[in-house]
């Protein structure tokens, strides 16, 4: 102790430093350390639990754009196919539309053809009628009596009906 004292150090002040020293450790483990470390693990905790919620959402985030980018991507092609049956349907009506102007267009043909052939088949008769007419007068005029007009038409009829056979 002596030797202790030689070099200036008090062993009961020490002693009393040591023990001091010991009590404060304890003291302050037990009253600082261990609720200062508590908090921090459960502040620790919050923020594992923190960025596992925020890379949760962050994964449901991904997941609801990519479900967004699908069904934008649906939405795309069913507006393509809406269009192109509406440019279908188009192209049908306007097919139809020709169809049918063909068809009227034919049927106005075949109508104006039998009123052609029904005037035609009329001037043949007026004409064969006035020819009749005609043949009876210069008949008469050149006999100098007036004939059976009925009976010289008949025979004029009968003329042109061969004629006509002879035709087709």
């Amino acid at each position: 102790m002596e030797a202790a004292e030689a070099l200036g150090i008090n062993i009961p002040g020490l002693v009393a430093q040591i023990i001091n020293f010991s009590l404060l450790m304890v003291l302050l483990s037990t009253l600082l350390y261990k609720p200062v470390v508590k908090m921090l693990d459960e502040r620790a905790k919050r923020i594992r639990e923190s960025l596992q919620k925020a890379e949760e959402v962050k994964r449901e985030a991904e997941r609801t754009e990519q479900q967004f980018d699908a069904r934008i991507q649906e939405a795309r092609q069913e507006g393509q196919g809406i269009m192109a049956q509406a440019t279908k349907t188009g192209e049908r009506l306007i097919e139809e539309a020709r169809q049918k102007a063909r068809q009227e267009g034919e049927a106005l043909l075949v109508r104006a053809r039998s009123e052609i052939e029904m005037e035609r088949d009329r001037a043949i008769i007026e004409l064969q009628q006035r020819f009749a007419d005609l043949t009876v007068l210069a008949a008469s005029k050149v006999i100098g009596k007036s004939l059976d007009k009925d009976a010289h038409a008949r025979l004029i009829e009968e003329v042109l009906k061969e004629g006509r056979g002879l035709r087709n």
